[in-house]
């Protein structure tokens, strides 16, 4: 999934957090939902403006952003 036109980042918005298509609403918000037990349906209800590919979109910086970090170099 191409989530970088989904996934944004403003030095302005809360504290550059990347969040979801500018809104106030933060890639770890989502997760966090997520993680505690909310279904994407929960979410999508008690957060109108997001969408189910908002939530995959997360997922997948997210994805990524652990892929790129947890690299462990050949012994």
């Amino acid at each position: 999934m191409d989530y970088q036109r989904l996934i944004t980042i403003e030095p302005g918005k809360r504290g550059g957090k990347p969040c979801v298509r500018g809104l106030r609403i933060t890639v770890t918000d989502v997760l966090e939902y997520l993680a505690s037990g909310m279904t994407v349906e929960e979410i999508l209800a008690d957060f109108p403006d997001l969408t189910a590919e908002d939530v995959r979109a997360c997922l997948a910086f997210a994805a990524d952003r652990e892929r790129r970090l947890w690299a462990v170099p050949p012994t």
